[in-house]
């Protein structure tokens, strides 16, 4: 797999509960993929990447790194992307 769409990609990586959250979260226009603001939720997204979400209040800056054909456990979800804060610090 290449590409995903942004709403499955955010639901796989546990960023949000269900995958409705996430399409409700980029259409308020609180995603960006690679610093341009995304409000389509099947935006297309492929390894390489930056995704920034702001969610409640805190922002996550996470590359992608992979895909997943189906939501799993958090261990799983972790390993779909690296979070760019943790360098920083």
């Amino acid at each position: 797999m290449e590409r995903q769409r942004l709403d499955k990609w955010l639901w796989y990586a546990r960023l949000v509960k269900a995958r409705t959250s996430a399409a409700a979260l980029v259409e308020a226009g609180h995603v960006r993929v690679n610093g341009v603001r995304e409000r389509s939720p099947g935006h297309a997204v492929k390894a390489g990447d930056v995704v920034t979400v702001g969610l409640d209040r805190s922002v996550r800056v996470l590359k992608i790194v992979g895909f997943a054909e189906r939501r799993g456990d958090a261990a799983s979800a972790r390993a779909l992307y690296v979070d760019l804060q943790d360098r920083a610090e």
